[in-house]
């Protein structure tokens, strides 16, 4: 049962940014499991059954590497830093990877959280059947209004990766601005607040998840598309 996320975990956080190595990881491990992993799995399974309410088909698993994400960075590129030191968790919908699939995203560190839908960064592939999406003005025009709305409810949107148009892209056509992005998703910004560490965020989170629903299902249906 999901009771809010953990004062110990946030805690934990705190003294892995201040003591980031492997040996002091492993040597608080049983109590990642039990205030970090513990509590974020009971949140991925609450949040699972809200998020149905909206969309029946959404993957929420309760598992490392699915709605969870490792704590470790990859060794390749974070020799000097191992661990993470924000922990994410991720419900997506559509049968592709998990962080090119719309999703309902949230990640918390020491100081604040942070909530989204949609998805952060598209890979070459998908910025592609972006851009072929938006050549419909249907598509831009259905975009652009769920945009409209979301900013005037308080939400903020990514900046736009690109100041020159894409090729096939015409500058000339309505709502144009949107061929700049390289994502597309909303998001909010917390302190770690009392709702945080109790039940409430459940209630707090889904709110915001049904403010930004229409955004999730827009860039589901983009990621599905087939020029169709």
């Amino acid at each position: 049962m999901f009771d809010g996320f953990s004062a110990d975990g946030v805690a934990l956080l705190k003294e892995i940014a201040l003591n980031n190595t492997k040996e002091y990881f492993i040597s608080q491990e049983e109590r990642y499991k039990r205030e970090i992993l513990r509590p974020n799995r009971a949140y991925v399974e609450q949040m699972g059954e809200y998020l149905q309410i909206l969309e029946p088909n959404l993957h929420a698993e309760p598992k490392v590497n699915r709605s969870l994400f490792r704590i470790y960075r990859d060794s390749r590129f974070h020799l000097d830093r191992p661990i993470k030191e924000k922990i994410g968790i991720i419900i997506w919908q559509g049968g592709g990877h998990r962080m090119q699939s719309s999703s309902f995203y949230m990640h918390y560190a020491p100081d604040g959280y942070f909530v989204a839908a949609g998805i952060r960064w598209f890979k070459p592939p998908l910025l592609k059947t972006y851009r072929e999406y938006l050549q419909k003005k249907q598509h831009r025009e259905e975009l652009h209004n769920i945009l409209q709305t979301l900013q005037q409810k308080g939400y903020s949107l990514p900046e736009r990766r690109y100041k020159r148009y894409p090729r096939d892209c015409n500058a000339d056509d309505t709502h144009s601005y949107l061929y700049l992005y390289d994502s597309m998703y909303a998001y909010t910004e917390k302190p770690l607040n009392k709702t945080f560490f109790s039940k409430r965020i459940i209630n707090s989170n889904f709110k915001i998840y049904q403010d930004m629903f229409d955004l999730q299902q827009w860039v589901y249906r983009m990621t599905q598309y087939s020029g169709n």
